[in-house]
């Protein structure tokens, strides 16, 4: 909670802070790197540096929360906080960090600020900042804590066993643990992050979602090849792919992410599209694994049905499930030689599907194909608290915050 001396202060700033926020962000991760390069060697995606969607992000994160304080002054934005946390978490993000995060933010708001910077301003977003970054910590503690690592054992070596091709531009890599160390099985629904040693000597961290359920001792994740192949550009997808070879080792985190399946025993709807798969995969195997009787539905959407990748895993995993259904939609139209439930072309529409009553919807796929269906499933009746998505890459959206 702010200050009742703060508050006023955060009140009266924040427009200018706001209308400000992006070039703030940009200078910051400017003079982060530039003071801290070896940020860049294992901890900040530089391919989403490049395109600008970090800082996009960040500025939209800082924004919403400082907004929060002021609208809300009685609670934090949990959704907000625990979408970050667990993306930290998965990088072995340190408190110590957040210090010097801190100093060159500070030292960006004044540049882009000027003398709009007074001593009580800097003091009342000083005060924001901390307020955001202990709750981080805290709950980055309670992540490491439940996994049993600190934050730098959250990195383990993993051999590959196999590489298996899905489609044209996407395989799935099968992993075994390679040393004694305990390890937690993952929760349905959660990613990885990987973190191959690129050509010119640096890593670069990329998080991929696990495709079925493990036992501690094997993973699977399933890469796209991201085309363009230039540097930031698809770099990591595109070593991955050719490069990592079975019996090659890579580094890669322990498991975290949010967006989890629940197990209050309601009716569950998968709603994909393109590599957003990736994710339902993972909860389906799970259902599967639980002997699950629940009312389960997914709905994908592929270009067609060579661009359906894990078509035969999902398919099998629903033909598992007493109550699966699977509907899909192909833009191109044609034949599914694959014994689906629902056959469609073009785009998802909800008015070839029938809503299950009381039902959870987890959306993964391009963002404007979640906004879109999100959009639709309210017009329909569907709370939006029992609508969850995942975003690939910093979340541009944060729909959490409606």
């Amino acid at each position: 909670m702010l200050s009742e001396r703060t508050a006023p202060v955060i009140q009266a700033t924040l427009p200018v802070v706001a209308d400000n926020i992006q070039e703030i962000a940009r200078r910051f991760y400017a003079h982060l790197f530039g003071e801290h390069p070896g940020l860049l060697d294992g901890t900040f995606n530089r391919g989403n540096q490049a395109e600008g969607t970090q800082q996009v992000a960040l500025a939209g994160s800082v924004a919403f929360f400082a907004s929060a304080l002021v609208n809300h002054p009685d609670r934090l934005p949990e959704q907000l906080m625990s979408r970050i946390a667990h993306k930290h978490a998965s990088l072995g993000i340190t408190p110590a960090q957040y210090q010097v995060v801190h100093d060159n933010l500070f030292w960006a708001i004044a540049d882009v600020l000027g003398d709009a910077v007074t001593p009580e301003v800097a003091a009342a977003w000083d005060e924001v900042y901390w307020l955001m970054a202990n709750a981080l910590i805290n709950q980055e503690r309670g992540l490491y804590s439940a996994r049993g690592v600190r934050p730098e054992t959250v990195w383990r070596e993993w051999e590959v066993t196999d590489k298996i091709r899905e489609t044209d531009d996407v395989l799935t890599f099968k992993v075994k643990r390679v040393d004694d160390r305990l390890v937690k099985t993952s929760l349905p629904g959660q990613y990885v992050t990987v973190r191959p040693v690129m050509p010119d000597g640096v890593r670069q961290p990329r998080q991929y979602s696990l495709t079925a359920a493990d036992d501690g001792e094997h993973r699977q994740f399933a890469v796209k090849r991201v085309h363009g192949g230039g540097k930031p550009d698809g770099e990591v997808s595109n070593l991955l792919h050719d490069r990592v070879q079975v019996g090659d080792r890579i580094e890669m985190s322990l498991p975290f992410g949010d967006v989890v399946l629940d197990d209050s025993g309601r009716p569950v709807v998968f709603a994909s599209a393109g590599i957003g798969i990736t994710p339902m995969a993972g909860m389906l195997s799970h259902l599967v694994n639980a002997g699950s009787h629940l009312d389960i539905r997914l709905w994908h959407a592929a270009l067609d049905e060579p661009s359906w990748a894990l078509r035969q895993q999902v398919l099998d995993d629903i033909r598992k499930l007493p109550n699966g259904r699977i509907d899909v939609w192909f833009e191109h139209g044609g034949e599914c030689s694959l014994p689906v439930d629902g056959l469609h072309a073009g785009q998802v529409d909800l008015d070839e599907v029938e809503l299950p009553w009381g039902a959870l919807y987890y959306l993964c796929g391009p963002l404007p194909f979640m906004q879109a269906l999100r959009s639709r499933l309210i017009d329909r009746g569907v709370p939006p608290k029992d609508i969850q998505y995942e975003v690939f890459g910093p979340d541009l959206w944060q729909a959490d915050l409606d």
